[in-house]
């Protein structure tokens, strides 16, 4: 019997309460989670760790999200969080390669 593999999950967000909530809650959920408090971070992380998926915030500090994206794009998926629920700017995430956009409350 092989041990399965577990999954690595960057969470790039620069909000403290919110960045715990989501890594508190895939943690429990089983999967190994690394936490970036913004843009600069999250690449070293990203280049570190190799994770299976980044979970990325648009608006961050040191570099935003949508330049970290655009640096990881067809290497990980990655998918957008953000308050920013714009068309344009959804559009723009899907272009650069983002998997998904989800809008946060």
């Amino acid at each position: 019997m092989t041990a399965e593999k577990q999954i690595k999950i960057l969470v790039a967000e620069d909000e403290a309460m919110m960045s715990e909530i989501v890594v508190r809650k895939l943690s429990s959920s089983g999967f190994d989670v690394q936490a970036a408090y913004d843009g600069r971070q999250a690449l070293e992380l990203w280049l570190k760790e190799k994770p299976d998926l980044v979970l990325l915030d648009l608006i961050m500090p040191e570099m935003d999200g949508m330049e970290v994206l655009k640096q990881i794009a067809g290497k990980v998926p990655a998918i957008m969080i953000s308050a920013v629920g714009q068309d344009l700017m959804i559009a723009e995430a899907k272009t650069n390669g983002a998997k998904g956009y989800i809008v946060k409350p």
